[in-house]
């Protein structure tokens, strides 16, 4: 009796294991797996990017504010691309760009963001314009009807250079160095930073003995004679001697560098010289 049990019990839960496994077997057949890309993308990337300037006009950087995204294209609107994950884009001439980012993920999910950028050359600043008090070494040419062709030029670092009615470049008068070389002529101006200047005055020398007359533009005022070389920002030696009646014209472009203040600066060397008809421009 106790067999019989035992022999119905087993063939009981040989039927029911089977059921089990035969449910099993008809739920997989059931169930497909997704095809590739159908998977929902819970955080689908979003495409973002700031413009700004980065250097001149023309050189422009992209921060990227894309957010989920994993790869990166930029077209920055003139036919350069670039896949890095930052742009950067120099273009070659003024215009309105259409920049565009395009930024996916692994699942092939894409977002494009664009924006417009502007190149445009910006103004040329103000730049001031320099005033050089008695540039032709005339008397009484001082703003209030003063002085005698040579005040604004005086300085305490040396003798200050004579005046002369011939020969002239143009007026009555000019500036003259004996040559000793002990006569200088000094006049500060005031300057725009690194603003680039034109500097044009006239010259001419006995034909002999060989000698010449240096101009410079020196950077900040000068109190030491000792300095002229470390401050010079741009200077011209003549040594034109053919014709002591003929003046030459010398233009010596400088930059203001760091400087709003500049001096001129004009001593010369072994022979006789003159000096006339200072003036100065702003460089195009």
């Amino acid at each position: 009796m106790i067999l019989n049990y035992k022999n119905i019990l087993k063939k009981g839960l040989g039927l029911i294991s089977a059921l089990i496994i035969g449910a099993s077997i008809g739920s997989c057949e059931q169930f497909e797996l997704p095809d590739a890309g159908s998977i929902a993308d819970l955080t689908p990337p979003s495409a973002n990017f700031s413009a700004s300037l980065n250097g001149d006009y023309l050189t422009y950087k992209f921060d990227n504010l894309s957010i989920s995204a994993t790869d990166y294209i930029w077209d920055y609107g003139d036919g350069n691309t670039s896949t890095d994950f930052n742009g950067a884009n120099i273009y070659a001439d003024e215009g309105t760009y259409t920049v565009t980012l395009t930024a996916s993920d692994k699942l092939g999910v894409s977002s494009t963001f664009s924006t417009n950028v502007t190149v445009v050359k910006p103004p040329k600043p103000v730049v001031l314009l320099p005033v050089i008090l008695e540039a032709g070494f005339e008397d009484y040419d001082l703003p209030d009807g003063t002085g005698d062709g040579r005040d604004s030029w005086r300085t305490s670092l040396g003798e200050i250079m004579q005046i002369t009615s011939s020969p002239v470049f143009e007026g009555s008068q000019a500036a003259k160095f004996p040559s000793d070389g002990t006569r200088i002529a000094y006049q500060e101006l005031e300057v725009s930073v690194n603003a680039d200047y034109v500097l044009t005055y006239y010259y001419t020398m006995k034909t002999s003995p060989a000698g010449s007359i240096t101009v410079s533009v020196l950077g900040g005022a000068l109190t030491d004679l000792a300095n002229v070389a470390s401050q010079t920002l741009a200077s011209y030696t003549g040594t034109d001697q053919t014709d002591d009646s003929v003046y030459v014209q010398v233009d010596l472009p400088f930059n203001s560098g760091n400087n709003t203040i500049v001096a001129i600066y004009a001593r010369n060397e072994s022979v006789e010289c003159r000096l006339d008809s200072f003036s100065i421009r702003v460089a195009d």
